[in-house]
Protein backbone atom coordinates (compact mmCIF):
# COMPACT_ATOMS: atom_id res chain seq x y z
CA UNK A 1 0.00 0.00 0.00
CA UNK A 2 2.04 3.82 -0.98
CA UNK A 3 2.62 5.17 1.77
CA UNK A 4 -0.11 8.28 3.08
CA UNK A 5 3.12 10.44 3.94
CA UNK A 6 6.11 10.63 2.47
CA UNK A 7 9.46 11.52 4.19
CA UNK A 8 12.58 12.88 2.38
CA UNK A 9 15.45 15.17 3.56
CA UNK A 10 17.56 17.80 2.08
CA UNK A 11 20.59 18.76 4.14
CA UNK A 12 19.27 19.91 7.61
CA UNK A 13 15.39 20.03 6.11
CA UNK A 14 12.82 17.17 6.26
CA UNK A 15 10.66 17.21 3.82
CA UNK A 16 6.70 15.72 4.65
CA UNK A 17 4.62 15.29 1.84
CA UNK A 18 0.51 14.43 2.46
CA UNK A 19 0.72 11.40 -0.28
CA UNK A 20 -3.36 10.38 -1.58
CA UNK A 21 -3.09 12.40 -4.80
CA UNK A 22 -6.54 10.50 -6.02
CA UNK A 23 -7.92 11.75 -2.82
CA UNK A 24 -6.85 15.54 -2.79
CA UNK A 25 -4.54 14.44 -0.22
CA UNK A 26 -7.18 14.12 2.23
CA UNK A 27 -6.30 13.15 6.03
CA UNK A 28 -7.45 10.02 6.71
CA UNK A 29 -6.93 8.42 9.94
CA UNK A 30 -3.79 6.46 8.58
CA UNK A 31 -2.15 9.66 7.17
CA UNK A 32 -2.93 11.42 10.26
CA UNK A 33 -1.19 8.92 12.45
CA UNK A 34 1.70 8.60 9.94
CA UNK A 35 2.44 12.01 10.44
CA UNK A 36 2.73 12.01 13.36
CA UNK A 37 4.98 8.97 13.55
CA UNK A 38 7.29 11.20 10.93
CA UNK A 39 7.27 14.18 13.45
CA UNK A 40 8.41 12.00 16.35
CA UNK A 41 11.23 10.51 13.88
CA UNK A 42 12.44 14.34 13.46
CA UNK A 43 12.18 15.31 16.22
CA UNK A 44 15.01 12.44 17.66
CA UNK A 45 16.79 13.45 14.63
CA UNK A 46 19.38 16.19 15.63
CA UNK A 47 20.62 16.30 11.89
CA UNK A 48 17.21 17.46 11.11
CA UNK A 49 16.35 21.08 12.19
CA UNK A 50 13.65 22.37 9.96
CA UNK A 51 9.84 20.68 8.17
CA UNK A 52 8.73 21.32 5.47
CA UNK A 53 5.11 20.36 4.84
CA UNK A 54 3.77 20.30 1.14
CA UNK A 55 1.28 17.87 -0.54
CA UNK A 56 1.81 15.19 -3.41
CA UNK A 57 0.43 16.49 -7.48
CA UNK A 58 -0.16 20.01 -8.80
CA UNK A 59 -3.98 20.17 -7.34
CA UNK A 60 -3.95 19.76 -3.55
CA UNK A 61 -2.28 20.43 -0.35
CA UNK A 62 -5.08 18.42 1.29
CA UNK A 63 -8.70 18.49 0.77
CA UNK A 64 -9.06 18.58 4.69
CA UNK A 65 -10.55 15.23 6.76
CA UNK A 66 -11.79 12.16 4.87
CA UNK A 67 -15.33 12.40 4.85
CA UNK A 68 -16.34 9.07 3.56
CA UNK A 69 -13.78 7.60 7.19
CA UNK A 70 -15.90 10.38 8.71
CA UNK A 71 -18.92 10.01 7.71
CA UNK A 72 -18.34 5.74 9.36
CA UNK A 73 -17.18 7.11 12.55
CA UNK A 74 -20.08 9.28 12.73
CA UNK A 75 -22.63 6.34 12.17
CA UNK A 76 -21.10 5.02 15.19
CA UNK A 77 -22.44 7.12 17.37
CA UNK A 78 -20.78 10.14 18.96
CA UNK A 79 -18.05 9.45 20.93
CA UNK A 80 -16.52 7.14 18.58
CA UNK A 81 -16.64 9.77 16.15
CA UNK A 82 -15.32 12.72 18.56
CA UNK A 83 -12.41 10.11 19.41
CA UNK A 84 -11.85 8.79 16.14
CA UNK A 85 -12.10 11.81 13.87
CA UNK A 86 -12.04 14.91 16.33
CA UNK A 87 -9.42 14.14 18.87
CA UNK A 88 -7.28 12.59 16.50
CA UNK A 89 -7.27 15.70 14.10
CA UNK A 90 -6.84 18.11 17.09
CA UNK A 91 -3.75 16.39 18.43
CA UNK A 92 -1.75 16.24 15.37
CA UNK A 93 -2.46 20.27 14.87
CA UNK A 94 -1.55 21.08 18.43
CA UNK A 95 1.56 18.80 17.56
CA UNK A 96 2.43 20.88 14.53
CA UNK A 97 1.67 24.24 16.36
CA UNK A 98 4.22 23.43 19.73
CA UNK A 99 6.74 21.94 17.92
CA UNK A 100 10.53 23.17 19.32
CA UNK A 101 11.65 22.64 15.19
CA UNK A 102 10.27 25.01 12.61
CA UNK A 103 7.55 23.67 10.51
CA UNK A 104 6.99 25.29 6.82
CA UNK A 105 4.28 24.89 5.20
CA UNK A 106 4.37 24.63 1.51
CA UNK A 107 0.86 25.04 0.09
CA UNK A 108 0.89 23.36 -3.19
CA UNK A 109 -2.93 23.87 -4.51
CA UNK A 110 -5.92 23.11 -3.02
CA UNK A 111 -6.32 23.58 1.48
CA UNK A 112 -9.58 23.11 2.21
CA UNK A 113 -11.27 22.29 5.83
CA UNK A 114 -8.23 20.30 7.60
CA UNK A 115 -5.81 21.30 5.25
CA UNK A 116 -6.83 25.06 6.33
CA UNK A 117 -5.94 24.15 9.73
CA UNK A 118 -2.88 22.53 9.19
CA UNK A 119 -1.59 25.93 7.49
CA UNK A 120 -3.12 28.04 10.68
CA UNK A 121 -1.33 25.35 12.66
CA UNK A 122 2.04 25.08 11.70
CA UNK A 123 4.72 28.37 12.82
CA UNK A 124 5.10 29.56 8.90
CA UNK A 125 3.75 29.37 5.55
CA UNK A 126 4.18 29.52 1.58
CA UNK A 127 1.76 29.59 -0.73
CA UNK A 128 1.61 28.95 -4.54
CA UNK A 129 0.07 31.51 -6.25
CA UNK A 130 -2.43 28.30 -7.47
CA UNK A 131 -3.12 27.38 -4.02
CA UNK A 132 -7.06 28.22 -2.57
CA UNK A 133 -8.23 28.05 0.75
CA UNK A 134 -11.84 27.35 2.24
CA UNK A 135 -13.47 26.71 5.51
CA UNK A 136 -16.31 24.52 4.25
CA UNK A 137 -16.93 22.08 7.35
CA UNK A 138 -20.40 24.05 7.63
CA UNK A 139 -21.34 22.52 3.90
CA UNK A 140 -21.86 19.38 5.27
CA UNK A 141 -23.38 20.76 8.68
CA UNK A 142 -20.50 20.73 11.20
CA UNK A 143 -18.02 23.21 12.66
CA UNK A 144 -14.39 23.02 11.84
CA UNK A 145 -12.74 20.09 14.15
CA UNK A 146 -8.98 20.23 13.89
CA UNK A 147 -8.90 23.76 15.81
CA UNK A 148 -10.24 26.14 13.05
CA UNK A 149 -12.68 27.78 14.96
CA UNK A 150 -10.03 28.67 17.37
CA UNK A 151 -6.59 29.29 15.40
CA UNK A 152 -7.89 31.28 12.38
CA UNK A 153 -9.87 34.31 14.73
CA UNK A 154 -6.83 34.69 16.46
CA UNK A 155 -4.58 35.34 13.17
CA UNK A 156 -7.53 36.80 10.76
CA UNK A 157 -9.35 38.33 13.74
CA UNK A 158 -12.78 37.30 14.46
CA UNK A 159 -15.27 39.42 12.04
CA UNK A 160 -13.02 37.88 9.07
CA UNK A 161 -12.65 34.47 10.24
CA UNK A 162 -16.19 34.50 11.08
CA UNK A 163 -16.94 35.31 7.45
CA UNK A 164 -15.23 32.57 6.57
CA UNK A 165 -16.10 30.02 8.75
CA UNK A 166 -20.07 30.83 8.31
CA UNK A 167 -20.01 31.13 4.48
CA UNK A 168 -17.67 28.13 3.13
CA UNK A 169 -16.54 30.33 0.51
CA UNK A 170 -13.15 29.72 -1.34
CA UNK A 171 -10.72 32.35 -1.26
CA UNK A 172 -7.09 32.46 -2.98
CA UNK A 173 -3.47 33.37 -1.88
CA UNK A 174 -3.61 36.82 -1.88
CA UNK A 175 -6.43 36.63 1.15
CA UNK A 176 -4.40 34.49 2.88
CA UNK A 177 -1.88 36.45 2.82
CA UNK A 178 -4.10 39.47 4.16
CA UNK A 179 -5.09 37.39 6.37
CA UNK A 180 -2.39 36.15 8.07
CA UNK A 181 -2.41 32.80 7.30
CA UNK A 182 0.40 32.71 5.06
CA UNK A 183 3.60 34.42 4.73
CA UNK A 184 4.30 34.60 1.14
CA UNK A 185 2.57 33.89 -2.09
CA UNK A 186 4.71 32.84 -5.07
CA UNK A 187 4.50 31.69 -8.52
CA UNK A 188 3.66 27.81 -8.52
CA UNK A 189 7.40 26.76 -9.75
CA UNK A 190 8.87 28.85 -7.12
CA UNK A 191 7.16 27.35 -4.29
CA UNK A 192 9.36 24.51 -2.64
CA UNK A 193 12.77 26.80 -3.67
CA UNK A 194 10.57 29.73 -1.74
CA UNK A 195 9.67 27.07 1.25
CA UNK A 196 14.01 26.03 1.25
CA UNK A 197 14.45 29.35 1.54
CA UNK A 198 13.13 30.18 3.96
CA UNK A 199 14.02 27.11 5.88
CA UNK A 200 17.85 28.17 5.28
CA UNK A 201 17.41 31.99 6.69
CA UNK A 202 16.63 29.86 9.80
CA UNK A 203 18.72 27.43 9.81
CA UNK A 204 21.47 30.17 10.17
CA UNK A 205 20.84 30.47 13.89
CA UNK A 206 21.15 28.56 17.18
CA UNK A 207 18.65 25.49 17.10
CA UNK A 208 17.83 26.11 20.43
CA UNK A 209 17.05 29.79 19.93
CA UNK A 210 14.43 28.87 17.71
CA UNK A 211 12.72 26.51 19.58
CA UNK A 212 12.78 29.02 23.25
CA UNK A 213 11.13 31.78 20.67
CA UNK A 214 8.58 28.97 18.90
CA UNK A 215 7.56 27.69 22.92
CA UNK A 216 7.25 31.37 23.79
CA UNK A 217 5.21 32.60 20.94
CA UNK A 218 3.18 29.37 21.34
CA UNK A 219 2.13 29.48 25.06
CA UNK A 220 2.19 33.57 24.72
CA UNK A 221 -0.45 33.57 22.75
CA UNK A 222 -3.09 32.13 25.61
CA UNK A 223 -1.64 33.57 28.21
CA UNK A 224 -2.20 37.73 29.60
CA UNK A 225 1.15 39.91 28.54
CA UNK A 226 1.94 39.88 32.17
CA UNK A 227 1.85 35.66 32.22
CA UNK A 228 3.80 36.13 28.34
CA UNK A 229 6.71 38.30 29.85
CA UNK A 230 7.38 35.32 32.54
CA UNK A 231 7.39 32.90 29.82
CA UNK A 232 9.62 34.90 27.92
CA UNK A 233 11.77 35.06 30.86
CA UNK A 234 11.66 31.68 31.60
CA UNK A 235 12.58 30.86 27.98
CA UNK A 236 15.66 33.30 28.52
CA UNK A 237 16.85 31.58 31.09
CA UNK A 238 16.70 28.13 29.80
CA UNK A 239 18.78 29.50 26.96
CA UNK A 240 21.47 30.74 29.19
CA UNK A 241 22.75 27.71 30.45
CA UNK A 242 23.75 26.45 26.68
CA UNK A 243 26.70 26.68 24.82
CA UNK A 244 24.67 28.27 22.01
CA UNK A 245 24.45 32.05 23.51
CA UNK A 246 28.05 32.08 24.40
CA UNK A 247 29.05 30.77 21.01
CA UNK A 248 26.26 34.00 19.92
CA UNK A 249 28.09 36.22 22.47
CA UNK A 250 31.26 35.18 21.26
CA UNK A 251 30.91 35.63 17.52
CA UNK A 252 29.13 39.49 17.57
CA UNK A 253 32.22 40.29 19.79
CA UNK A 254 34.73 38.88 17.04
CA UNK A 255 33.08 40.10 14.24
CA UNK A 256 32.92 36.50 12.59
CA UNK A 257 30.18 33.90 11.78
CA UNK A 258 28.47 32.13 14.90
CA UNK A 259 29.06 28.07 14.48
CA UNK A 260 26.03 26.66 16.36
CA UNK A 261 26.32 23.10 17.97
CA UNK A 262 22.27 22.97 18.86
CA UNK A 263 23.78 22.31 22.99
Amino acid sequence: MTDTVLMTKQGSIAVLTLNRPEKLNALNYAANDRLMELLDVIEDDDTLRAVVLTGTGERAFSAGGDIHEFAESVKAGPDAAMKAFVRRGQRMTRRLESYTKPIIAAVNGIAFGGGCEITEAVHLAVASDKATFSKPEINIGIPPTFGGTQRLPRLAGRKRALELLLTGDVFGPKRAYELGLVNKVVPHDDLMPAAFDLAERILRHSPLAAARIITAVTRGLNATIAEGLEIESEQFGRMAATQDIHEGLSAWIDRRTPSYSGT
